[in-house]
């Protein structure tokens, strides 16, 4: 099975909550398919470089996955349904990386300096 990250970007108006809920919701569509999620990673609510249908800020969440391409064609479909989401991305890696993301030691990093 082929190897990658997927991210979306969610309206900044929905909670937390329903931001796992979406984020469930696509973890079951790839298992259903056969694939497999490695890890999930919610980066939080984050400044957008450029505004996105008048919004300012969104809901960041990135998977690591590993699937069928039916899988990630199924999971982007049940995106451009879905109004909460502005936008997608997936990427096909050779491998998974079992570290965290860059976007994640960015923060760590930060709190370590501000002890």
């Amino acid at each position: 099975m082929a190897c990658y990250e997927h991210v979306f970007i969610a309206r900044p108006d929905i909670t937390v909550q329903q931001v796992e809920a979406l984020t469930d919701n696509f973890k079951t569509i790839i298992e259903d398919k056969g694939g497999k999620v490695a890890s999930t990673e919610y980066w939080g609510l984050r400044q957008l470089a450029y505004p996105i249908k008048k919004n300012k800020k969104a809901h960041y969440v990135m998977f690591n996955v590993e699937a069928p391409h039916a899988a990630i064609a199924e999971v982007e479909r049940q995106e451009r349904l879905n109004e909460d989401l502005l936008r997608f991305m997936t990427i096909r890696v050779e491998a998974l990386n079992d570290d965290e993301s860059v976007m994640m030691q960015k923060d760590t990093r930060k709190r370590r300096d501000e002890r």
